[in-house]
């Protein structure tokens, strides 16, 4: 896996822009590796569901949950699908609006300086192999391109946001990423 940095796209793969980013601060770099998972409708996997929450192109008539989330502004960096393929949705040197209010090691705003990585799944359902080991050629890739991402800078976003958030929950195995990665 290969990123091209001055594009901060990863080479190959899908591009679908969302409109849900920005421009990091000034003088920012990726320093933290945000971990999600998400299901639309929760629970239910496949499908344009998530492509269209980040693209702001959900229809609330698809299912009663969208009525809830139709008009959120959200967005990740990328999603790596149950099988695998990874879509990306906002440049990695661009702020992908995946946090929310966070903080890590008293550093609030996580957006500015983090890396959102979406995987399909949820708290409670075992994540597929190939999204782990996708998962951790991604960090590798990212710690190559972005040496301002530290060892320890990788986190859930349950840990960022732990009054709000759960993901990406007790199915996911941190040990056996932490394997793949060294």
């Amino acid at each position: 896996m290969k990123i091209n940095k001055k594009t901060g796209l990863i080479e190959g793969a899908e591009y679908i822009p969302s409109p849900n980013a920005d421009e990091r601060p000034e003088n920012s770099e990726p320093e933290l590796i945000v971990v999600h998972n998400i299901s639309l409708p929760p629970g239910e996997f496949g499908g344009h569901y998530i492509q269209q929450l980040f693209t702001n192109t959900l229809n609330p008539d698809d299912h009663p949950y969208f009525q809830e989330i139709h008009q959120l502004h959200v967005s990740a960096h990328i999603l790596i699908h149950r099988n695998g393929q990874i879509t990306q949705f906002v440049p990695f040197n661009k702020r992908a609006w995946h946090a929310g209010v966070s903080c890590f090691k008293d550093k609030p705003q996580c957006n500015d300086f983090s890396i959102g990585i979406e995987l399909e799944g949820t708290d409670d359902i075992p994540y597929e192999p190939v999204q782990y080991r996708q998962l951790a050629d991604m960090i590798i890739a990212l710690r190559k391109c972005y040496t301002t991402i530290a060892g320890d800078a990788i986190t859930g976003h349950c840990d960022i946001a732990p009054d709000r958030k759960t993901d990406p929950g007790p199915a996911f195995d941190w040990d056996h990423l932490t394997q793949l990665i060294n």
